[in-house]
């Protein structure tokens, strides 16, 4: 572990990645009416992003291990088949404006995504054991990619109510477990490490099921499939050069 890195700039610089997400909700400050076909496009579009996503975090924990990531998947398909049936069975709270069936897509898409955010923090720590500058450097670049997934995010809570603001504020708590795991990952870098694909996989898992089990069918809704396979083609491939851009 490099100790010439404080535990401090660990921590702010983990931070920092979680505030990123927040601006994802930037770009509806600008938009104020959705029509149903757009808020099936949102959904798609949504789509296209965390499947991206999804594709990024199986290349990289197959990198690391590929069975693990496998058994991380499974993990995360189960955890989120799990939930959704509980929250089914007991019913979903009120969050914010969002009641019904728009709280219970809610809670999915923001527990999935901080299932993610856990993953991000530990390769935050995992970073910094190597080195101040390595560790800045994948702090920067999961910084920038945090912010179409707080886009993602956004484009769920946003059209069924939330304002722009709470939606931001919960894009960035769906991330502060990055803040919160980094720094352990950084003390006990050879302890995290091994577990890092089953983390990948486990989000992973968890996204691509909240994609085909609830983004698609509603973006079908009111859109046409041809509509909604190129928002979703489209999406996946601006995310795709957008990570390849920061990698």
């Amino acid at each position: 572990m490099a100790l010439d890195v404080s535990l401090l700039t660990v921590f702010i610089a983990a931070m920092i990645t979680a505030l990123a997400t927040g601006l994802g909700a930037l770009p509806f400050l600008f938009v104020k009416r959705f029509g149903a076909r757009w808020l099936s496009l949102f959904n798609a579009l949504a789509a296209g992003l965390m499947l991206a996503a999804s594709h990024s975090l199986i290349s990289e924990g197959g990198n690391l291990d590929p069975w693990l990531t496998v058994i991380g998947m499974l993990l995360g398909l189960g955890l989120v088949i799990g939930s959704d049936a509980w929250i089914s069975r007991h019913g979903s709270p009120d969050i914010n404006e969002l009641s019904g069936a728009n709280a219970r897509k809610a809670l999915l898409i923001l527990g999935v995504m901080t299932m993610h955010s856990f993953a991000e923090g530990v390769g935050v720590g995992v970073s910094y054991g190597g080195g101040e500058s390595l560790g800045m450097f994948i702090s920067a670049a999961i910084a920038v990619h945090n912010i179409p997934e707080g886009l993602a995010i956004s484009l769920v809570l946003i059209p069924r109510g939330m304002s722009v603001l709470k939606a931001g504020g919960w894009s960035i708590f769906t991330s502060l477990p990055q803040p919160l795991m980094a720094v352990p990952a950084f003390l006990f870098v050879t302890w995290f490490e091994p577990f890092l694909p089953i983390g990948l996989g486990l989000a992973a898992g968890a996204m691509i099921w909240m994609v085909f089990a609830e983004l698609i069918p509603d973006a079908m809704e009111d859109a046409s499939g041809s509509s909604v396979g190129t928002t979703v083609t489209l999406a996946f491939m601006a995310m795709f050069a957008f990570q390849h851009l920061i990698n």
